[in-house]
This record gives C-alpha cells, structure tokens and sequence, in this order.
C-alpha cells in the first residue's frame, strides 16, 4: 500500500514538472496509470511536497536560470518557451508573466527580433493521431556537418523523432529513424508524406509493406505519399519553430567560429573534430526541444477552427478527449526486423573511429572531459585542433 502510494506521488511530482494543470494531471493519473485522485486529494499531495503553482521560486533563481538559458539556444526563444524550460529544464516555479518582463529587462534586443509578425499559413485538417505522419531533413545545420531529420504527427502536432547525424539523406538512416519510431509506438502512421528525395525510397517501401495487407482506403502505395517540400505543410511550418527556439543560435555560433578562422570545411581535421565535439551536445539539445514542444499547449487558432488545442503529447496519447480516434496501424515485430535487416544493414558512422580514438588518446594525455555545453564544446574543440596540429 505505501509503495503504491509513494508511486502514485512521485506521478504526481513529475506531471507537475511537466507544467500540466491539476485537470490534465488527475485525469493522466487516470488515463495511463488507472488511479483515479479528486481535485483535493491532488493539492493535499502536493501541499505535502510544497508544490504549488503559486509558491513561487526566488527571485535570484528564476534569474540565473533566464541568464543561463540566454547563454545558449534559449537566447532565440519567447517567453512563453522561455517559461517551459524554466518549469520543466529547471523545476522552478515562476509566472509567464514575470518571466515576460524579465525578459524586456534582461535581453531586451531578443524580444525586439520577436516581436515581428508571422506569415498565415493555409488551413489544414488531420482526422486524429497517427493518421498522417510528415517527415522532412533540415539542412540548415549541414554546413557545419549536423544533419537533421524530423517527423511530426499531423494531427497532434507530437514531434515523432528529431534526430541529427552525418547525413540526412541516406535511405538506410532515414528508414532506421522510421523504425525505431514505428518500433516505440508499436505501428505505424496510416499515411507517410515525404517530399521527392532519393533518401524517402526505403521509408516509402517499408511503410507500404507495413500497410500492404490493410482493407481502409489508404493501404499499400497510398500510404505512402510523395509531394513537394512547400506541400509538406506541418512539418515545414515546424521547422520555423526549431529555428526560433535552437537553430538559429547554434548558425550564430558555428559561424562565429568560421569567421574566427577556427573552422574551415575545407580541412578534415576541423570537420572531424566539429562532430565529435559538438554531435552529442547538439542530439541532447533536440531532445529538449522536441519534448518541450511535445509538453507544451497550443493555444486555439483563430484561423483553423479544425485543428485542435492542447498539449501535442496528450492530443497525441488520448485522442478520446478530443473526440476523435487513433489510426494507428498495429505491426508485428518480425516485419520490422525483416525491414531492417533488408534496409538498414552497413549504415554510415556519424563519427570517424580512426579520429575519435586519436582525440580519445589526446583527451586522456590532457586530461579533458567530455563537454556537457557549447561553451565546453568550444574548448575542446580548439584544444583539439592546436593538439592535432602539433602532431601533423
């Protein structure tokens, strides 16, 4: 009994850190974990953690971590994304609204470079999560070497996979993204839209395999369709957002470097050493970003009455409260080994073993970790060059 309670408390710790309401906690409690909590026995919990949405973190706290994110990625965020990675990065417990005036105090340039208008997009309708999946390359970041690949749930908006790597347009890497997600989620999409690239070809081929026996109206060659990248409007849109909460800061700061004259993409030394300094830091950094998106809500759109609000995670995971239904298709495990082992065998390394054993052997001779920040990633990686520079 007091193990099953001491479960149930620390789900309620951790949707609280998630930045859920009280209504979206009991009724998570519910849904995923069957444990059925009234309002008041929520806030006596929480009560007893000293959680409380009003029970506000100090002052010097809520600064320093404003300081700390506008050091890195979050320099490009507003402050409602600022006010996320406070509440779910740093378990702090601060207003939007305090956080929107610190931010006019504390970096009042960014919130000018914000407060420019978007462009309206074209209406768009999805039927319910899982019914189609958009998947995209983001090449802004390839010409330092990061290539990153996304996939986004139409309906939901839940950001499917958000990964980096050498390359983005390698059909076997492409196809081992779709899998382990498929393998997750335990299906697929019923529909797949991907633009004409030659690195969709095997995603297009396992997605139809997957759907070939289906009896809807969108099985076999349907399920997968091509279309130009302008078309691919979810996906597309989103990368506006990946661009304005952590691209851009990472272009500013790999450029910085190029104009310093420490990195050219002419010299495989510096291409070498970019990756393995910066390739795990900025996989971390994506992570974040797609869970803070998944967690976060979307307020309801004034110019498409069809397109749902909420948090992407839970449009995504409870379909009923929105009134519509999943359209998952189920898979079995041999399908996906069978695809696998046909599409994604001898994939490319992101990282060169020959380099990454050389700047290990420097690492331990110099006694330097592995970087945790860019600021960390940065230091490295100028250590690294000088070092390999006095070998050749």
């Amino acid at each position: 009994m007091a193990a099953a309670k001491n479960i149930c408390n620390n789900l309620i710790e951790e949707y609280f850190h998630m930045g859920f309401s009280y209504k979206e906690i009991i009724d998570c409690l519910f849904l995923n974990h069957e444990l059925n909590l009234s309002l008041r026995q929520l806030k006596r919990v929480l009560s007893k953690k000293n959680l409380g949405r009003r029970r506000f973190s100090s002052f010097d706290e809520v600064v320093d971590a404003i300081e700390e994110e506008l050091n890195s990625s979050g320099s490009v965020v507003g402050y409602r994304s600022m006010w996320q990675k406070l509440v779910v990065n740093h378990k702090l417990s601060v207003s939007k609204e305090f956080v929107r005036n610190a931010l006019r105090i504390l970096d009042p340039e960014g919130v000018e470079r914000r407060s420019r208008h978007r462009l309206q997009r074209r209406q768009y309708h999805a039927k319910g999560p899982n019914f189609i999946w958009h998947i995209d390359g983001y090449d802004k970041l390839k010409p330092y070497g990061f290539c990153i690949h996304g996939c986004i749930d139409g309906y939901s908006r839940k950001i499917m996979w958000l990964q980096v790597g050498r390359t983005n347009n390698h059909p076997g890497i492409i196809a081992s993204y779709f899998l382990d997600c498929v393998q997750n989620v335990g299906g697929t999409a019923r529909v797949i839209r991907g633009d004409f690239g030659t690195e969709n070809v095997r995603i297009a081929a396992i997605q139809r395999y997957l759907r070939h026996e289906a009896d809807d109206s969108m099985s076999g060659e349907k399920s997968f369709l091509y279309s130009r990248s302008v078309s691919n409007q979810r996906i597309e849109a989103w990368w506006g957002q990946l661009r304005r909460s952590a691209s851009d800061w990472w272009m500013t700061h790999f450029e910085q470097l190029r104009i310093s004259g420490l990195y050219c993409d002419a010299d495989v030394v510096h291409v070498e050493c970019l990756l393995f300094c910066y390739m795990a830091i900025i996989h971390e950094e994506l992570q974040r970003v797609a869970r803070l998106w998944n967690l976060h809500r979307i307020r309801p759109s004034t110019r498409n009455n069809s397109s749902p609000h909420g948090r992407p995670c839970l449009l995504y995971q409870h379909p009923e409260i929105a009134g519509t239904v999943d359209y998952k298709h189920d898979v079995v495990i041999d399908d996906l080994d069978v695809a696998r082992h046909m599409c994604c065998d001898d994939l490319p390394m992101d990282l060169s073993p020959e380099f990454t054993a050389r700047a290990e052997v420097i690492m331990t001779e110099e006694g330097l970790r592995v970087p945790e920040n860019a600021n960390e990633a940065r230091t490295l990686y100028i250590t690294l060059i000088n070092e390999i520079n006095k070998i050749i």
